[in-house]
């Protein structure tokens, strides 16, 4: 494994950041963390890289421990936090020149950084000021520090966030690329980007891991079915209320409902039954797909 804790604790005076978080994550992993604004990513992530230390428990990166290995951690981690701190007045290769200085590349300075450029797309705009550029570029640019020493791992706090599709699609594209050949941990709480990105996800709420999986595993631990049903005359919310299973309905239109089944609960014959029963015409009966959005929201509490 390339990074494992154990009983991982943060605590901030009276406030629990982190609960006992325990993780696995093996070489060439692409992992989403995932969760809510405060739930304790970006605090997991700087433990891993060294930044700040855990109250209690245990991480190590390919073998290194985060409290007591620092640099050696350093020297396998590249990171990009969620802000992107950059020097605004440097050029993009003055600025790559500076970062592979403090990591003492020496006589590789030179070939890393034209690699660097290269694989992160900076090309069209490496003699540009840093402070000219586009949302895009610059994380473009805060992506090319992280990786300008090589590292085993790469952890990215929000890498996406504020940009335009276009950028998206660039950036997600370079992060799938990269993931090929080093692990990756990426923070984000949009479900989107763990779909089009990642092979596994870590949701987090409230300092404590709440599913750990594939991102097709996760899509499937929905407790609750939604299907949704049109008639051709209208019904009640009472009456849709009463067919056995349905746990919640929703108004869409006059015609149109959500109905919530029951935990382990297939509704839908007994929606068929109703509508026999009711001399109602059922112009159409969905069953919507798992995704991982909707488990999210049951896990850290927004769909209750």
């Amino acid at each position: 494994m390339s990074i494992i804790t154990h009983d991982i604790t943060k605590v901030y005076g009276s406030q629990v950041v982190l609960d006992n978080v325990n993780i696995n994550i093996g070489k060439g992993e692409i992992v989403g963390l995932l969760g809510p604004n405060g739930a304790g990513k970006s605090t997991l992530m700087k433990i891993l890289t060294g930044y700040i230390p855990p109250t209690s428990g245990t991480a190590t990166v390919y073998g290194h421990d985060v409290l007591f290995g620092t640099e050696e951690v350093k020297k396998i981690v590249g990171y990009l936090p969620e802000h992107n701190p950059l020097y605004l007045d440097m050029y993009i290769k003055e600025y790559l020149e500076f970062v592979a200085g403090i990591h003492k590349l020496g006589k590789e300075s030179k070939i890393r950084i034209r690699e660097i450029i290269e694989k992160t797309g900076l090309g069209p705009e490496q003699n540009k000021k840093i402070g000219t550029l586009s949302k895009g570029y610059r994380q473009r640019v805060g992506l090319a520090q992280a990786l300008i020493h090589n590292p085993e791992v790469l952890i990215l706090d929000e890498p996406t966030s504020g940009l335009d599709p276009n950028q998206l699609l660039e950036i997600r594209e370079l992060i799938k690329g990269i993931g090929k050949e080093k692990t990756v941990i990426l923070s984000t709480h949009i479900m989107q980007e763990v779909e089009a990105v990642c092979s596994r996800a870590i949701i987090i709420n409230l300092g404590k891991i709440v599913a750990d999986g594939s991102t097709s595993e996760l899509s499937n631990i929905q407790k609750h079915d939604i299907v949704t049903v049109e008639f051709e005359t209208p019904t009640s919310e009472k009456q849709l209320l009463s067919i056995p299973g349905v746990a919640r309905v929703v108004k869409v239109n006059d015609l149109s409902w959500k109905l919530e089944a029951k935990p382990g609960e297939d509704i839908r014959p007994r929606i068929n039954k109703y509508a026999v029963e009711n001399e109602l015409t059922l112009l159409s009966l969905h069953r919507e797909e798992h995704n991982l959005e909707q488990v999210f929201q049951e896990l850290t509490g927004k769909g209750q």
